[in-house]
């Protein structure tokens, strides 16, 4: 059960806990088609239907939103220097508890999920779960032969890193997909083999592709579908 002014405001952002009682105690609220004049009462999200100055309220336990993230923003909810990703949502897609799923680089841009799904985070970055992260990478020089191969053999922090997938596209270019977040990774990786990146964007995560139409700094919530195979990888990562 939850109060009925706490639900309006954790499912409208735009609308704070103060104007939720207001608009309740003006008589703009119904539970259930049943007009309600105290910000305390109490609620199931689930099965009742509230609306709000004639618009229905759709109850949303959790937030999934894809990012297009861009240079310069830190992943990171607060920050004092840098602006942060969180603070790039537009005011309906804001809620109490939204963080960054992960991370990219301050100069990393690309697909970044933003959720308040705490446990689902937690298990989709998991390094047990080898959840896959693809990125397109370019690179100061060629890309060099045999460098799957040798991607595979490097170390970081004492250990081989885990095996990743290569696609070469162009002469200093190339996808490659990794089921790690270690620290820098993939920049540490091509460091390694004395090349340099240059470039670095996050084209999908967990088998979820970066929306083509987001431009940098753009945002939108994963559609229903999306959100089911991301909710399909964290059981299968459960699994394995």
């Amino acid at each position: 059960m939850d109060r009925l002014d706490k639900f309006i405001s954790s499912q409208l952002p735009e609308i704070s806990r103060a104007k939720a009682k207001e608009l309740i105690r003006r008589g703009e609220v119904k539970i259930n088609g049943a007009l309600v004049r105290e910000p305390e009462t109490k609620l199931d999200p689930a099965a009742d239907t509230v609306s709000v100055s004639g618009r229905d309220i759709g109850y949303k336990e959790h937030l999934y939103i894809m990012l297009n993230k861009p240079a310069g923003v830190v992943s990171a909810t607060r920050d004092g220097l840098s602006e942060t990703v969180t603070e790039l949502l537009p005011s309906n897609l804001r809620r109490p508890g939204l963080f960054p799923a992960g991370r990219l680089d301050k100069d990393a841009v690309g697909f970044l999920l933003i959720t308040d799904d705490g446990p689902l985070a937690h298990r989709l970055l998991s390094p047990k779960f080898h959840v896959p992260k693809k990125y397109l990478v370019r690179l100061r020089d060629p890309v060099p032969d045999g460098c799957e191969a040798r991607l595979q053999e490097i170390v970081l922090d004492g250990e081989r890193v885990k095996p990743s997938k290569l696609e070469i596209t162009g002469e200093k270019e190339c996808l490659i997909t990794v089921s790690e977040g270690r620290y820098h990774q993939i920049k540490r990786m091509f460091s390694a083999l004395s090349n340099e990146v240059v470039y670095l964007k996050r084209v999908e995560f967990a088998g979820i592709p970066l929306d083509s139409a987001l431009r940098e700094g753009e945002c939108r919530e994963l559609s229903s579908s999306e959100t089911s195979l991301l909710k399909n990888r964290e059981k299968q990562a459960q699994k394995s």
